[in-house]
């Protein structure tokens, strides 16, 4: 499932997708209820932020990504956010007590869920997003709104770690992630999961590795996304892990 999201049906894949999305959503309310309201204002693990900041951008990026939803079921442009709209309403939102943070993340996912079950298995294959340089199927919405609650579940800093991430999400995910790291900045660095098939290089195209990084593919997921400086990694030569730049 995980690898043939890109060449499957887009049907197939945002059904699959779907659900993956429902079972992250699932596990991220279940930590937001455990929240007191002083826990809510208390600094999550992204610099600058709370966890009131943090789940106030989950519920605005359910939003947003309903926005990109519409767009592929109706054929008019809707764009994900307004100007200065996302920023804007994380600050609104940030200082509100943990039963509103809570309300508003689940009405806002069932919300993005129940347009999702509105689009026809015809629009799943529609160009969204923006700006022009970043236009995907519809059905690769789905799979950002999957990256943003299981990372972000982990940000939160309550218990749920790069560990706790599903396979499916991890495979899929390093893979997906692998692809974003060709720029000039970025070290030629193989990576090789030692738990799945994947093996993936980073860099500039044609440019042969430098190092081969061997790890848990959750763990490389990890390191790739900021979330983790390497821990259960390996790499040949033998040395410091190669520097990289910051994930977008």
């Amino acid at each position: 499932m995980t690898a043939s999201f890109d060449s499957a049906d887009p049907a197939d894949a945002a059904a699959s997708l779907r659900e993956m999305v429902d079972a992250s959503t699932v596990r991220l309310l279940q930590s937001a209820q455990g929240l007191s309201d002083q826990q809510a204002c208390e600094p999550c693990l992204l610099p600058g932020w709370s966890r009131g900041h943090l789940l106030t951008h989950l519920a605005r990026n359910a939003d947003g990504l309903r926005n990109l939803l519409i767009w592929a079921r109706t054929g008019v442009e809707t764009p994900m956010y307004s100007p200065n709209g996302r920023a804007e309403g994380i600050e609104a939102g940030a200082g509100r007590s943990s039963a509103e943070l809570l309300a508003d993340l689940e009405s806002s996912a069932a919300a993005l869920d129940a347009e999702a079950a509105q689009v026809p298995d015809t629009a799943w294959a529609a160009q969204v997003g923006g700006p022009p340089a970043y236009l995907h199927p519809a059905w690769y919405t789905l799979w950002r709104r999957l990256t943003e609650v299981e990372v972000h579940h982990v940000d939160l800093g309550v218990g749920y770690t790069t560990a706790s991430w599903p396979e499916p999400f991890a495979t899929y995910g390093l893979e997906n992630t692998a692809a974003r790291f060709t720029g000039p900045d970025s070290p030629a660095v193989r990576l090789q999961s030692s738990d799945s098939p994947v093996v993936v290089q980073i860099g500039p195209a044609g440019q042969q590795p430098e190092h081969i990084v061997t790890g848990p593919g959750r763990a490389l997921l990890a390191w790739l996304t900021g979330r983790s400086s390497g821990e259960g990694l390996t790499t040949q030569p033998p040395g410091p892990l190669p520097a990289l730049p910051a994930w977008r």
